[in-house]
């Protein structure tokens, strides 16, 4: 098993290197490694300008954008499934990046802060994920996999509805193209004071989940069994909604909507690692932000224009979704 993690970490530099170096201007690795050795023992690297510049300036604030955000919508994704037994429940499926980005794109109409953006994000992803947990708890006459799902398609589209309607009375000068690439899901316009003021909320919605990575194996037992071993579940749900839903309301305000990184990346590491979930929150972890940062990467390269992130992470997320709702005797 340590070889196994130490084997992802090792993976996961070499993504983090190979992101560093790519791009419209490219840095040599030996000049990547001077820039770095550089900066660590406080001297001059020697390097031209341009170099210093796209490596700390524009590439850093990118990569750590990368690591972050997949890395919480990868565990938010990982806790939705534990909490609620059901392998196919996501921030996408549930609503959560929907009402997200429904708040996210009101405060940049009205011209808000990012963090007021935060806030509404938040705020728009909390009622999101309540409308479709209340809903799927009245409605009892069917399978509650197949509600639960069904009920966050609705109110997924239904939000999605409201996000055209800002779009349609957004100024389509100024505002809508924003809105719209915004929309899309990408790192490009992400710097380093934008990471600063987000990182703060990503991390309070990750460290509740570690803390608690041992309790949500016992979620995954029926309620009775879990209340006579000493859970609270009703508490224990609510925080883990709040961290999973401000993770990934602090994602969609940092880099718009980015669907699909909650469900395939869990399973991936379910694979690996197993379903125990002190081991699948971490793997989940690595997973999560290296898949993002290699997207972004091919983002950025694979075409002479910058394909939107969302895209790419689309054409690899849908697929992988129609093949776990097709695969016969599954058990998660």
């Amino acid at each position: 098993m340590p070889l196994r993690w130490l084997l992802a970490v090792g993976m996961l530099a070499a993504v983090v290197l190979v992101a560093f170096a790519s791009g419209k201007f490219p840095v040599a690795p030996g000049e990547l490694w001077r820039a770095v050795a550089a900066r660590l023992m406080g001297a001059e690297s020697g390097l031209p300008a341009a170099v210093e510049t796209v490596v700390w300036s524009i590439r850093l604030p990118r990569v750590a954008a990368g690591l972050l955000v997949g890395a919480a919508l990868a565990a938010a994704g990982a806790t939705y499934q534990g909490m609620f037994r059901n392998p196919l429940v996501s921030p996408d499926i549930l609503g959560v990046s929907a009402g997200a980005g429904l708040g996210a794109v009101a405060a940049i109409y009205a011209g808000l802060p990012i963090v007021a953006v935060q806030a509404l994000a938040f705020v728009g992803g909390l009622l999101a994920v309540g409308v479709v947990l209340a809903v799927a708890g009245l409605v009892r006459l069917h399978d509650p996999v197949l509600v639960l799902v069904l009920a966050g398609v609705a109110v997924g589209a239904l939000l999605g509805a409201g996000i055209s309607l800002v779009k349609i009375l957004a100024d389509p000068m100024a505002q809508l193209p924003t809105i719209t690439f915004w929309l899309l899901g990408g790192l490009n316009a992400v710097t380093a004071a934008d990471l600063l003021a987000t990182a703060p909320a990503l991390l309070a919605g990750l460290v509740p989940m570690a803390l608690l990575r041992w309790r949500i194996n016992l979620l995954g037992l029926p309620d009775e069994e879990a209340l006579a071993l000493g859970v609270a579940v009703g508490r224990l749900r609510l925080v883990l909604v709040a961290a999973a839903t401000l993770a990934t309301a602090a994602a969609v305000s940092l880099t718009g909507i980015i669907g699909w990184v909650g469900l395939v990346v869990p399973h991936v590491a379910r694979l690996l690692v197993g379903p125990e979930f002190s081991r699948l929150l971490p793997a989940s972890l690595l997973l999560g932000g290296g898949f993002l940062v290699a997207t972004d990467t091919l983002a950025r390269t694979v075409a002479p224009i910058e394909v939107p992130l969302g895209i790419l992470t689309a054409l690899v997320g849908a697929p992988f979704f129609l093949f776990l709702l097709a695969r016969p005797g599954r058990q998660e």
